[in-house]
């Protein structure tokens, strides 16, 4: 409790004079807004869940351009999740094993189903199904191993994380789209298709960091402000390129930095930390 809330035994001034009736409800009222508080985390929750699951649904029928839009919007809910749960003082372990089950669907299950539809896997037989459920079974081991096991490296994902793997799947799907829309139609053959999905999926349960970007300071300054404006309005103009191209360049930025790293000798950061219960990847 802190010293600016008044305690049950010294009554503020503000509530002096109150009925013992008056002062239960307004406990009553407290405990219930606390409640609603800690209920919001699992409302955005499971708002990633359903639209991970609204995303398996369109993939199977062959929508996959509003496939790739649920994950999307699964991806903001993951966000917004953990950020409410931190301000709202709302972590706990229940809503972490909660969220990793809504992300296994939603950055495991569905992009596997929108890379075997998108990719054409079926033409693969057995193989092309092996291939997109290795992504799924690594997206569900990468999220059990955070879970369980601290980040090594300050600033740093082992492995990359699940959100980002998924945004690769889906930008590769819009990407397409843009090509067949500006009348250059690339059919990727699906052996390229499978072995992508795959590298996908080995990359999450590697050990090779990715920046997370967490401790990431942005000054209020002009010049940033501009930059990021600029920058947004890049994104904006013509997303179904320019998230593929930033989706390409951050997939590829951790085995590059790692061998950069192993020829120059230079060492990441190693911190020692025990695993915190409300830890999300977004």
């Amino acid at each position: 409790m802190s010293e600016s809330e008044p305690s049950e035994s010294e009554p503020s001034e503000s509530i002096q004079g109150e009925t013992p009736r008056r002062r239960r409800r307004r406990r009553r009222q407290r405990g219930d807004t606390r409640r609603g508080m800690a209920l919001l985390p699992q409302l955005f929750t499971t708002g990633n869940l359903a639209a991970g699951f609204w995303s398996i649904t369109l993939a199977a029928r062959g929508d996959l351009d509003r496939a790739a839009l649920a994950i999307f919007i699964a991806w903001i809910f993951d966000v917004l999740d953990g950020r409410v749960a931190r301000m709202a003082r709302a972590t706990s372990r229940f809503g972490a094993e909660y969220d990793s089950i809504a992300d296994t669907v939603s950055f495991g299950v569905a992009p596997a189903m929108l890379a075997y539809q998108a990719g054409a896997l079926q033409q693969l037989g057995w193989t092309g199904w092996v291939l997109a459920f290795l992504y799924a079974a690594c997206a569900a081991l990468r999220l059990a191993r955070f879970n369980v096991t601290p980040d090594r490296y300050r600033g740093r994902f082992e492995g990359l994380a699940t959100p980002s793997a998924a945004g690769m799947v889906l930008s590769s799907v819009w990407f397409a789209g843009f090509l067949r829309e500006s009348g250059l139609p690339l059919d990727i053959p699906a052996p390229l298709a499978g072995v992508g999905i795959a590298l996908l999926g080995v990359l999450m349960v590697s050990p090779v960091p990715y920046r997370s970007f967490k401790d990431l300071r942005i000054s209020g300054s002009y010049t940033t402000t501009v930059l990021m404006v600029l920058a947004l309005a890049v994104i904006l103009s013509k997303p179904s390129v320019t998230l593929f191209l930033v989706g390409i360049a951050y997939v590829a930025s951790g085995p590059v930095e790692w061998v950069w790293r192993w020829r120059t000798g230079n060492e990441l950061e190693e911190i020692s930390t025990e695993p915190e219960g409300s830890a999300t990847e977004s």
